[in-house]
């Protein structure tokens, strides 16, 4: 069976999966990866360009299901998706997706980070210096002018630790494509075992993330990178499909 998985699907599986066990392996020495190769808000101390692209092959070490439901889909979807577009296409889409997800996730963080930083400075901190006491961590150096300040860099330093890992939003994106190419396709649940229409059962799934992220904006899932990525790959499919009506499926 895993010889029939088109090339980039099973390519994506196999990274997916080192990352992950690389991942386990390093951190019982006591390095956290997920910190070095999930990606940060852009502008906080810890972020690198380079984790842009590396957050998607990230997974989270505490939940083995997040790598798992995510590897199943990608298998499920995006060998589907993969045999009728093409390894150049697809690459792209599930790339653009996962690009789509990081930065609906990112921008309203990113304006709240522009606000906590010009908060700061008004309260009069040195913004280089209170950077530095972050990235080494050293939390008892930073002298407090108040407890309202004390709020507010808390709230800073926060978002300095926020980290993004995971394949969901470029997951997201092959979900939607697939809904918007194949609706009418029933997928079989498991619980209860009944077959559900792709478009209600991925349209509901789509939905109920909306929903998530407007009133769950706090939890520990990155509910707006899974509707970024949705809404990046509903858009290429649309602009796809209007561009090559005869020969897209």
């Amino acid at each position: 069976m895993f010889r029939n998985i088109p090339p980039v699907t099973k390519n994506l599986l196999i990274l997916n999966v080192l990352f992950y066990l690389g991942s386990l392996l390093l951190s019982s020495k006591g390095y956290d990866m997920n910190n070095l190769l999930g990606t940060h808000y852009f502008g906080t101390v810890f972020f690198e360009p380079y984790q842009v692209i590396t957050h998607m092959f990230m997974h989270s070490l505490v939940d083995p299901m997040h790598i798992i439901f995510n590897m199943l889909l990608l298998f499920m979807f995006g060998a589907h998706l993969e045999r009728i577009w093409g390894a150049k296409r697809y690459f792209i889409f599930y790339i653009a997706s996962g690009l789509g997800a990081y930065i609906l996730y990112s921008s309203i963080g990113v304006y709240n980070i522009f606000e906590l930083k010009n908060a700061i400075v008004a309260d009069g901190y040195d913004l280089t210096e209170l950077n530095h006491q972050i990235a080494a961590q050293n939390f008892e150096a930073i002298k407090l002018h108040s407890d309202a300040s004390q709020i507010i860099i808390q709230e800073y330093v926060d978002y300095n630790f926020s980290t993004l890992v995971g394949a969901s939003g470029a997951i997201f994106g092959l979900l939607a494509g697939f809904a918007l190419l194949f609706p009418n396709t029933e997928l079989m649940l498991i619980f209860p075992p009944i077959p559900v229409k792709a478009k209600y059962l991925i349209g509901g799934y789509i939905a109920f993330e909306i929903y998530n992220s407007i009133y769950k904006p706090g939890d520990t899932v990155a509910h707006l990178a899974h509707v970024g990525g949705a809404i990046v790959g509903a858009i290429l499919v649309l602009v796809w499909k209007k561009k090559d009506r005869k020969n897209f499926y």
